[in-house]
């Protein structure tokens, strides 16, 4: 759903949830979350790893940042469009060389 049509006391599906449509709902309860609850105090980027490794394929990395607005978000945070979450993925994941992956 769009972060600007959230609403915090209206949150019991996945997709009801900031940035998360059907597809990405989909991708959550192969993970084994099926309810929104189940984000807090998950590692987004553990959850991309075992997305990745469950599926067989590189996801975009941009489903990080997904999954870091949907985690803040049920930790208590502002619904907030995904791309606010993309510098801070790109400086988790910088490697020695400096580049990003």
């Amino acid at each position: 759903m769009h972060p600007a049509r959230v609403k915090r006391e209206r949150v019991v599906l996945l997709t009801d949830l900031p940035n998360i449509g059907p597809a990405m709902a989909a991708d959550l309860q192969l993970l084994g979350i099926s309810r929104p609850e189940q984000l807090s105090g998950r590692d987004p980027y553990v959850l991309y790893e075992a997305l990745c490794a469950r599926t067989g394929e590189r996801h975009d990395p941009c489903v990080i940042d997904v999954f870091i607005s949907a985690v803040r978000f049920m930790e208590g945070g502002e619904a907030r469009v995904w791309w606010d979450f993309t510098a801070e993925r790109k400086g988790a994941l910088l490697v020695p060389d400096d580049t990003v992956v």
